[in-house]
């Protein structure tokens, strides 16, 4: 009877982790789902959100080639790319709408906050519908174009489900991007499986939970308190990341004219284009909005996963590493400026910051930790992976 106990219980586990939570998605979770994974709807077709967003590196780029230089995706069309690394698709469901809350600016999605959510009252759900009509990423010519798509598709009667009693292209459209938002906020997306979540840190990862919300400042933007914590608290930073050197957006001549002499703005770049916001920009240029920390080391070679691949950090993916991550956060301020764009091999030294407007000189930058706090640290943000990843339909 024993035996027979554990068996079962070994094949529950051996289901979680190969399924996911076990937990069955409701109809617009799975629509979300299909539209996720379907690479038809993509001109030429053959990407899906999935070519940037990949569930086994905690659903952000998974090619260690591009991470390694670039770290900027390739869209559909062969030899174009955007202008920043993809982040997670995870753990965004709480961002709420943009809005300058206080003295700072929160909600909203991409890395600039351009998704508002003002349209349809969830950032993230505008956020799914950006690379659909971008050319830089899917390429499809119109909303009209992926709703007779995803009709055509074998997952039309489900949509027809979802989706049929909207009475507007548009409306079709826009229930085609809460769907896939209801599947990033699925368990199958955000599961809260790691080891934090349960409760079983080693040691090292316990003092580097300690210095993160202590000495390190981390828990200051990467909220990590109360209960399942999501370590973003959706505002915008600048710490002073150097630029990519490698970043294919400056050999796009077509979508970006400046070519190398042009500077990722950020959140102000958005607030300065649109007039709702225009004239509070200057205070935000250079601001990044601050990403979850939850699955930053999944799927990495650093944290030890076989296959692995190498992860790209930052909003640019100038960093390759967390020790190199942390590194920075903590000596930025202290040691010497290098004489190049890169980070020279075998000198501790950085380069100067892409942008030198509104640097956070409080909480990054000269944090005094030891190279062993700063591995404590790491060690730490590698226990945030999810046990599980999640299975294409």
């Amino acid at each position: 009877m024993l035996s027979k106990i554990i068996w079962t219980c070994a094949a529950i586990f051996l289901l979680i982790a190969v399924t996911g939570t076990g937990t069955a998605l409701t109809n617009q979770e799975q629509l979300g789902k299909n539209l996720f994974f379907d690479e038809n709807l993509s001109e030429p077709k053959g990407q899906d959100c999935a070519a940037c967003h990949a569930p086994g590196v905690g659903f952000t780029g998974d090619n260690s080639s591009i991470n390694q230089h670039g770290a900027v995706y390739e869209g559909a069309v062969p030899g174009r790319f955007g202008n920043r690394k993809p982040p997670a698709a995870a753990y965004a469901g709480a961002s709420p709408i943009l809005a300058f809350a206080g003295k700072i600016w929160t909600g909203g999605m991409f890395w600039d906050g351009r998704a508002t959510g003002r349209m349809l009252g969830d950032p993230l759900a505008e956020q799914a519908l950006g690379p659909f009509l971008n050319p830089l990423e899917q390429n499809l010519p119109s909303a009209n174009e992926v709703v007779a798509r995803v009709s055509s598709s074998s997952y039309n009667t489900l949509f027809n489900t979802e989706c049929g009693a909207a009475t507007s292209t548009q409306a079709k459209y826009d229930c085609i991007g809460r769907a896939i938002a209801a599947y990033e906020r699925s368990p199958d997306v955000t599961s809260f499986t790691s080891r934090f979540d349960n409760g079983t840190l080693t040691p090292q990862e316990k003092n580097g939970l300690l210095l993160f919300r202590g000495k390190a400042k981390c828990d200051r933007c990467h909220t990590s308190k109360g209960k399942m914590p999501l370590f973003t608290d959706y505002t915008y930073d600048n710490v002073g990341i150097p630029r990519n050197p490698e970043n294919p957006f400056y050999n796009e001549p077509a979508f970006n004219p400046m070519g190398a002499a042009w500077i990722d703005e950020g959140l102000g770049g958005f607030l300065n284009s649109d007039m709702t916001y225009f004239n509070v920009a200057r205070t935000e240029i250079g601001k990044e909005k601050v990403p979850t920390l939850r699955n930053v080391a999944k799927g990495s070679c650093e944290a030890g996963y076989i296959p692995c691949v190498t992860k790209a950090y930052g909003h640019n993916g100038y960093f390759k590493s967390l020790n190199d991550t942390v590194h920075f956060y903590n000596t930025r301020d202290v040691l010497p400026v290098c004489g190049g764009v890169k980070n020279n091999p075998g000198v501790d030294c950085w380069p100067l910051p892409e942008i030198g407007l509104n640097i956070n000189m409080k909480e990054v930058g000269d944090l005094g930790l030891t190279p062993s706090e700063e591995a404590d640290i790491v060690a730490f943000l590698k226990a945030l992976s999810d046990t599980y990843t999640a299975i294409p339909p």
